[in-house]
């Protein structure tokens, strides 16, 4: 979770969301990425989906079973779909939408959705969440987030 929030950090000062994840296994990083949404000027380019594509270059597949993602904030479901089509099976997460007490994202939870679309994935919560909450808190944009959908 370090390289996470070391990635976050390296968002936030590139001007996008602190957001930092890597895709590991063997124990041994094999996927990058930080949020470059407002760098790039690409909507989908959220930390998973970028760790996701660099773990699928360098490894020259897209199958990533075997696999474990750590995020330090907790995937959105574009995010937790691209973990299911690239076939990682663990998540590991820092922080929560609701331990931030987002009301844009509603009753969103990575629970929630597997439970919807009939998924599974080994979840593990809690790492480093005072750390990750309040990387994500130093984001300008977070108090609009704490405002009701419009």
């Amino acid at each position: 979770m370090g390289i996470c929030l070391d990635e976050s950090k390296n968002a936030f000062a590139e001007g996008n969301v602190p957001v930092g994840s890597i895709v590991v296994r063997d124990g041994k990083v094999v996927g990058v990425g930080r949020n470059t949404v407002n760098s790039t000027t690409d909507p989908t380019a959220h930390a998973e989906v970028v760790a996701i594509r660099d773990a699928c270059l360098k490894l020259g597949t897209v199958d990533l079973a075997g696999t474990t993602l750590y995020t330090a904030m907790e995937p959105c479901p574009m995010c937790c779909w691209a973990i299911k089509a690239a076939n990682i099976r663990q998540l590991v997460l820092g922080a929560r939408h609701a331990g931030l007490k987002r009301l844009d994202y509603g009753d969103y939870s990575v629970e929630a959705l597997l439970v919807m679309t009939k998924q599974t994935l080994d979840l593990v919560t809690g790492v480093r969440v005072e750390e990750c909450e309040a990387m994500r808190r130093s984001w300008p944009g977070h108090a609009a987030s704490l405002q009701p959908p419009r």
